[in-house]
This record gives C-alpha cells, sequence and structure tokens, in this order.
C-alpha cells in the first residue's frame, strides 16, 4: 500500500544534503490554478511537499501556486495550496505553502511517523524533480 524509506543511520545525516522523507502513495490529484485544471498522480509525499508525475502538455515555471485536491482511501481528504519549486521532464516538486487548519489532522495522520523523519537526498542521483 506504502513504502517509507528505512530510518537513515546518523552518519547518513551528517551529509549536506536531508529531507524529510518521503512516503510513495499512489493516488490521482487534482491541480487548479486560474481556471487551469489539471488531473495527475502522486508520486510521494512528505510532510513539506509532493512530487507529482507532469501530465502531458502542463506549463507552469518555479513560483507558481497551485491548489492540490488528493483523495487517500474513502475519507482522507487532503486540500492544499502549494508552490512549484522544479520542474522535470517527467515530474514536478511542489512546496506546501498553506495547509488549512481542517486538513492538517488528515495529513499528519497519512504520514504518520515518516512526518518527523529525515533522510539523505543526493541532489546528483537524478531522482527527477525532487
Amino acid at each position: 500500500m506504502f513504502a517509507v524509506a528505512d530510518e537513515p543511520k546518523p552518519e547518513q545525516l551528517a551529509g549536506p544534503h536531508v529531507r524529510h522523507a518521503r512516503m510513495l502513495r499512489q493516488t490521482a490529484v487534482l491541480m487548479s490554478r486560474r481556471g487551469d485544471v489539471w488531473q495527475t498522480d502522486l508520486v510521494d509525499i512528505s510532510a513539506t511537499g509532493v512530487r507529482l508525475l507532469r501530465p502531458a502538455g502542463w506549463q507552469a515555471r518555479a513560483g507558481d501556486v497551485w491548489v492540490l485536491d488528493m483523495l487517500f482511501g474513502d475519507k482522507v481528504n487532503v486540500h492544499v495550496m502549494a508552490e512549484v519549486v522544479r520542474v522535470g521532464e517527467q515530474f514536478i516538486a511542489l512546496a506546501f505553502a498553506r495547509i488549512p487548519e481542517d486538513t492538517q489532522q488528515a495529513l499528519w495522520t497519512l504520514l504518520g511517523g515518516c512526518a518527523d523523519a529525515l533522510e539523505p537526498w543526493d541532489e546528483d542521483a537524478g531522482d527527477g524533480a525532487r
């Protein structure tokens, strides 16, 4: 159903690059901005943002803010505002800009222990837009 990277060892966190642990999840995402609406798929989610598949024909640039709606199961609806931070050929990385109060509990419950976990990150590893 979902996977979380193993807890990193302290020596792995000593390097210059760490990030909030990403949870691999599959769900549809509705993106909207100024009348433009796109449907895409979630690749992964963390306490600070998401990585999405880039829809064909989708155009945006870093700094653009989009409203994202993600439905997990029958009851968990995560509705956030997120800022585009990276755009790649296949993926879009967005950082949460605003998480409404009524969405926060659902998001933290979904993330579980992953919300506070850090993982090593190698920016040269080529993992797409994030």
